[in-house]
């Protein structure tokens, strides 16, 4: 059996109150398709709360590779580790809808977290499940092959933004290149497009332009491992 997906992409645990007072706070931004959300190095000046909605989240590597860290959605928050530490962001995040999303300011949002102890609580579960995702993932590079890493992924893109059709099967509606799926799988362009290929082969998934079927969720899993 495959492992449990992670949860879904709105992962603050605030209450609809703690989210009502933190749109208060700030203002209402959008953003087209391919538009930078964070900067990667930049300074820490405000938190995103995502409306509407998706972005990827991505670092670059010291020689140019980018590495695809997550795809967020509406509900989840950008930026608030460091509005904690004041550190630079450690990555860049894309539109890859059209997106509307709330900025608040460092200074409002530390001003929310003080007066909101139970939203700083869910803060640190936020933080604390994206720990382990990272150390999961971590372990799943280093023990799986190519083809099982891009079929956990693609599993788990069918339970976050996934849309079941009649026949059963799930279609991924993310336009994610074969490099952006190599970069999120740590493998090279080359080996996604072979592991893609020998999962059509076997009649698992099938590929399009802006979105990716799985055909049977089932044997993915199986193999997945």
């Amino acid at each position: 059996m495959p492992p449990p997906p992670p949860a879904p992409s709105s992962d603050t645990y605030l209450t609809d109150e703690d989210i009502d007072d933190l749109r208060a706070r700030g203002r209402r931004r959008s953003y087209s398709r391919g538009g930078i959300l964070v900067l990667e190095g930049s300074d820490p000046e405000d938190v995103l709360l995502l409306e509407k909605g998706r972005v990827k989240v991505s670092y670059e590597t010291a020689d140019g590779r980018e590495v695809l860290l997550a795809v967020r959605g509406a509900g989840s928050m950008l930026g608030e580790l460091s509005a904690i530490d004041g550190e630079p962001r450690v990555a860049t995040v894309t539109a890859i809808d059209d997106v509307d999303a709330v900025s608040v300011s460092v200074a409002a949002f530390r001003d929310f977290l003080r007066s909101h102890p139970d939203a700083a609580m869910a803060l640190l579960r936020t933080l604390s499940r994206r720990l382990r995702e990272s150390d999961r993932k971590r372990v799943e590079f280093a023990a799986w092959d190519t083809v099982g890493r891009v079929a956990r992924l693609l599993l788990e893109l069918a339970k976050e933004h996934g849309e079941q059709l009649e026949d059963g099967s799930v279609r991924i509606g993310l336009p994610l290149s074969q490099q952006e799926l190599a970069a999120w799988t740590a493998s090279s362009r080359e080996a996604v497009n072979k592991a893609l290929r020998a999962l059509r082969a076997r009649g698992w998934v099938t590929t399009h332009r802006r979105a990716i079927v799985i055909l049977d969720p089932r044997a993915l899993g199986r193999r997945a491992g």
